[in-house]
């Protein structure tokens, strides 16, 4: 891929929908690039979380246990952030994630994000915008959630 490919595939991420091609190059110039073949392990489960992968082209399985354990969360492909909290707190990963076939990732390490965030306050004020969006839309689905809870718990018969 090209960088003016890889700047179009990052405008579709949606943490980064709204900035300008000049941040998007930025990001695009300074992320480490990271083949992938199939069956390769880009992280597991529990280990700390220092940046986040754009897949580029490829999938990427998330998935959590190991043999007949193993439960596959997803399946993700290009334009995808995996690890979007680790750009911005310290943290561990939630699953293992495995290249299905051959991959390309872009590895966006926290140090490059806070960069961006510390030159660029007008990028940083549209991510927490947006941030605190999803956070609200996370919290009413939970808030709808509790209700049909409390639901089947009132509609269950006692015994």
């Amino acid at each position: 891929m090209t960088l003016e490919q890889d700047i179009a595939l990052l405008s579709t991420v949606p943490l980064f929908a709204e900035l300008a091609n000049d941040h998007l190059r930025l990001i695009a110039f300074s992320a480490t690039r990271l083949e992938l073949p199939a069956g390769r392990v880009l992280f597991r489960a529990d280990s700390k979380a220092l940046s986040g992968f754009i897949v580029m082209s490829g999938e990427i399985e998330l998935s959590e246990g190991h043999g007949e354990d193993h439960h596959r969360l997803g399946v993700y492909g290009p334009g995808t952030l995996l690890g979007e909290m680790a750009l911005f707190i310290e943290t561990r990963r939630p699953a293992t994630a495995t290249a299905v076939g051959e991959a390309l990732v872009i590895e966006i390490d926290r140090t490059l994000m806070r960069r961006i965030l510390t030159e660029y306050p007008d990028v940083a004020a549209r991510m927490h915008t947006r941030i605190a969006d999803q956070l609200m839309e996370t919290v009413n689905e939970l808030g709808g959630l509790e209700g049909r809870l409390d639901a089947v718990r009132f509609a269950a018969p006692t015994q």
